[in-house]
Parts: structure tokens; C-alpha cells; sequence
């Protein structure tokens, strides 16, 4: 299957200049979600890890039924204010200001082996703060797998000490 002509491009979303890579189209395609989830798997599926991490909110979209498929637990990262119990955060910078995310203090065991998997690599700042919060608990991060790729922006440089995985890349 061709995956990468099954995702809608959205131009000036959100904002003028950006070409958007919509998942959408492919989660309610029920063979190219399938094609999806099992490529994601693939990547890691004979990898020695604990756990899966997903960031708010698409990472919980593809994180989740990776973690269910492979007989893992699932942690959220969310935005401040959202996870109920003791969280730990990370501040981090949006283009215009800045945001928190938050795991729970006690989501990640000291020595857990970790994978991160969300639906898209851009810049790669938001799994920046993804591997400090899942470090800052003593997880180690064993790899990062995406569904989606975004090349030109070179996000992949600045996760050059850790291995990543994508399935489509633009």
C-alpha cells in the first residue's frame, strides 16, 4: 500500500504557510489504518523495552493500540493540568510563547526501558520534552518511532543520540 498518498494535505493550517499532514484520512480508512499500525509495529516489535509513551493527542491515537498489540503498558504525556494525580513537567517553546507538558511522577520506574511513539516528526522539540520528562524519572529511551516524517525540517538532527523510526516521510 502506498501510505503516503493516503494523508490529506491542509495548506495554511494553522496557520499561513503550513502544509498540514492530516492523519485523519487514514485512521478512518480501515485498511490504511491497519497498514499503519502494523508498520509502526514492525519497527519495534523485536526491540527489549517496557513500555510505550505517547504525547498528547495523536501520540495517544497511535501509541495506545501499539502498546495493546504488543502486550505493553501505555503513559500519556498531556498538557498541564490534565493528568489527575502527582505529575513532574517540562516547559518548552512553541513558536509564539511557551507551553508545559506533564507525565505522572510516578508513570516511568527508574531503569524502564522506553519507547516514544507519536503520529509526527517536525522540528522535533515536542519529543525533546517527551525524553526529559521520561529521563528526568530514570527512564531510558530506547527508541522513537513516527508514522509520519517530516524531512525538510530536520527534526531528526536533534534526536541524533537516540534511534527513530518512520513509516512515511515528506
Amino acid at each position: 500500500m502506498n501510505l503516503k498518498e493516503k494523508f490529506r494535505h491542509v495548506m495554511d493550517f494553522p496557520k499561513e504557510g503550513i502544509d498540514f499532514i492530516d492523519i485523519t484520512t487514514v485512521l478512518q480508512d480501515k485498511d490504511a489504518f491497519k497498514y499503519a499500525m502494523d508498520s509502526l509495529i514492525e519497527k519495534i516489535k523485536d526491540k527489549d523495552f517496557d513500555i510505550i509513551v505517547g504525547p498528547e493527542s495523536r501520540g495517544f491515537i497511535v501509541g495506545a493500540p501499539i502498546a495493546y498489540a504488543l502486550n505493553k503498558g501505555f503513559v500519556p504525556i498531556r498538557k498541564k493540568g490534565k493528568l489527575p494525580y502527582k505529575t513532574i513537567q517540562v516547559e518548552y517553546e512553541l513558536e509564539y510563547g511557551v507551553d508545559v507538558l506533564e507525565i505522572h511522577e510516578d508513570a516511568i520506574k527508574s531503569g524502564q526501558k522506553v519507547v516514544i511513539v507519536d503520529d509526527l516528526l517536525a522540528t522535533g522539540g515536542t519529543t525533546i520534552s517527551n525524553i526529559k520528562l521520561v529521563e528526568q524519572l530514570g527512564g531510558i529511551v530506547t527508541d522513537i518511532v513516527y508514522l509520519v516524517e517530516l524531512e525538510f525540517l530536520k527534526g531528526r538532527e536533534k534526536l541524533k543520540n537516540y534511534n527513530v523510526h518512520s513509516v512515511v516521510k515528506f
